[in-house]
């Protein structure tokens, strides 16, 4: 499939997922728009990009997605580079961090792995167009914790690291069904996806009882620790796939559509919640 004439931007893209999403959308001639917050990974994967792909159309924008300032700052310089987005792969993300928070004083895994997302798509709204794509990474990991719309910031409960993972990825799930119910008119759609259990570096904030704790479970079930190349392919089949034309709101895993995500996570009510809540917190910067 071509991407020529297109344009890609993808968050986290200096490792993992996202590093393999941009060389495989690179490949099919897009420009690719690297965002990351890492300027010397950024440089060392657009090098390796153009060494894989001979002739790729490749740029990079350092963002911080845990503060909206670095967010609202990096969105105009996307902007320049990619008047017209084809693509945008919300794929960075933090995973069983401690405690704490973002430099807005956000929990860390809701900060960052949902309202830096929402701020950028937010704020890159005006070059989005028929036939654009938002892709949201989520994960089957939103079935540790469902969001909890009265406190998402866990400033009132005791802190789980896993349960907070959870409620991230279902923030990044809502965020989709409320993304495409608003943005569908427009023929622009949106997606989130499981990419299943890769190995990559975002379980650095793993102790080890966690790694043989997950790594256990994953054998009980049978499930495949999959290579960052093979974890990117549903992302880029939701990017780029001909099978999604006119569809939206759907969570995909395995290069299909999934049907047995958790009920609390495509409740339009709870999505549209999730939506003024996140809207009032990044208020001061995306308006």
């Amino acid at each position: 499939m071509s991407m020529r004439g297109k344009t890609a931007v993808i968050t986290g893209a200096s490792s993992g997922l996202g590093r393999e999403s941009a060389r495989a959308l690179a490949a099919m001639d897009a420009h690719v728009v690297l965002a990351a917050r890492n300027a010397d990974a950024l440089g060392q994967t657009r090098d390796w990009i153009r060494a894989e792909v001979p002739g790729a159309q490749v740029s990079s924008v350092i963002i911080d997605l845990a503060s909206l300032a670095s967010v609202r700052a990096a969105a105009p310089q996307i902007a320049a580079l990619a008047p017209a987005i084809d693509v945008l792969l919300n794929n960075a993300g933090v995973m069983f961090t401690p405690f704490g928070h973002t430099q807005d004083g956000f929990e860390t895994q809701f900060g960052t792995n949902h309202l830096g997302h929402f701020a950028l798509t937010e704020l890159l709204g005006p070059q989005f167009g028929e036939g654009t794509r938002i892709v949201n990474l989520s994960s089957d990991g939103h079935r540790l914790g469902d969001i909890d719309l009265d406190d998402p910031n866990w400033q009132r409960r005791d802190y789980d690291k896993f349960a907070a993972y959870g409620a991230a990825k279902t923030a990044n799930i809502l965020h989709v069904v409320a993304l495409d119910r608003r943005l569908r008119d427009r023929g622009v759609r949106a997606f989130a996806v499981h990419p299943g259990m890769v190995a990559t570096n975002l379980a650095r904030h793993m102790s080890r009882e966690d790694v043989i704790a997950v790594s256990g479970q994953a054998r009980a079930r049978s499930v495949e620790v999959l290579t960052p190349e093979q974890g990117a392919a549903t992302q880029v089949w939701a990017a780029v796939s001909t099978e999604l034309d006119g569809s939206g709101g759907l969570y995909l895993a395995d290069c299909a559509v999934r049907t047995d995500v958790a009920p609390y996570a495509t409740d339009p009510y709870r999505a549209e919640r999730l939506w003024e809540i996140s809207r009032s917190l990044c208020l001061a910067f995306i308006s």
